[in-house]
């Protein structure tokens, strides 16, 4: 049997430095997290295809720095994301912003002042009001016969090229030529916007054309990784694709949800290799956490990796 270390803090010490200490533990949610590092590492240095799966409030709540970093650094080849994400992305690209509040706050009160709340996130509707004339600004200049056959991806390469603040993870994507996928994104304000738009002016969101690409991705990959923070339509969709090539040869998952429930954001990647969707020699790990918290640390310990 392996003895389990102790960690030893030390004055000055680096994120990665702290993350190796949780590896001589390696036992427990700080093992889980020292895993992820490592394997966050072997499959970016094996150039594997590696997919990002986005889910919750990550933009919200801060995190749009640390995911735009991740794909600079040339440590992503797509995203896939909820439209949430991709709203308040822009939100925040557009000189909009988000605020910190309370989980205690009286919700009568902030819909009179015209707040909306995430968590203890606060929004301003007069931000919302702003993101409608971008979206409607933007969908204008696509032209029409482009319009009828317009795939998601498309749609947010778009976005992404409109965009000129450095922060924005879509205007990162859009440098790096890394695709940006969203299957659920009428289930934002976005969606609302395409609603509308679509009302006066021919628009066709064909989502089964973003399929084909993100089918190539997968059978052009020698190697496929995945990081899945969150669960939902990002991680199924990212797994479901990779069933055409027998799975993923690794994973990485921040969740707070629990397999107990017998849903997808809860379920262990190795459940993923009854489906075919994690190759039964594959190098997985769940952490249990939030991902707000966990994001950060993993992607300081790749930038000390890979220098």
């Amino acid at each position: 049997m392996k003895r389990v270390g102790q960690v030893e803090i030390r004055r000055g010490m680096s994120v990665d430095e702290l993350m190796r200490e949780y590896g001589r533990a390696g036992v427990l949610g700080a093992g889980a997290l020292a895993r992820a590092c490592d394997i966050l590492e072997e499959m970016v240095k094996a150039r594997a295809t590696v997919f990002l799966g986005l889910a919750g409030p990550l933009v919200a709540a801060g995190m749009r720095g640390a995911i735009a970093e991740l794909i600079r650094m040339g440590a992503v080849s797509a995203v896939v994301t909820n439209g949430a994400n991709v709203v308040h992305d822009v939100i925040e690209a557009i000189g909009g912003a988000h605020y910190v509040g309370s989980f205690r706050s009286s919700d009568a009160e902030l819909h009179s002042a015209e707040i909306g709340r995430i968590g203890n996130v606060y929004t301003r509707v007069k931000d919302f009001v702003a993101f409608e004339d971008f979206a409607r600004e933007l969908l204008s200049r696509i032209p029409e016969e482009r319009r009828q056959n317009l795939s998601i991806r498309e749609l947010l390469t778009e976005i992404g090229r409109s965009l000129s603040d450095g922060g924005s993870f879509l205007r990162a994507a859009f440098e790096r030529r890394v695709p940006v996928f969203s299957p659920a994104v009428v289930d934002s304000m976005l969606g609302l916007q395409l609603f509308f738009f679509a009302e006066r002016h021919r628009l066709v969101l064909n989502a089964v054309k973003d399929m084909k690409e993100l089918a190539q991705l997968v059978f052009d990959a020698e190697q496929v990784g995945a990081l899945f923070l969150g669960g939902g339509v990002p991680k199924h969709y990212i797994l479901g694709a990779n069933l055409l090539r027998g799975g993923i040869d690794y994973g990485i998952q921040v969740t707070l949800d629990r397999e107990e429930a017998g849903s997808l954001s809860g379920a262990k990647l190795e459940e993923g290799i009854s489906w075919g969707k994690t190759r039964e020699e594959g190098k997985v790990v769940s952490v249990v956490g939030d991902a707000t918290i966990i994001l950060p640390l993993l992607v300081a310990s790749l930038k000390e990796r890979l220098g």
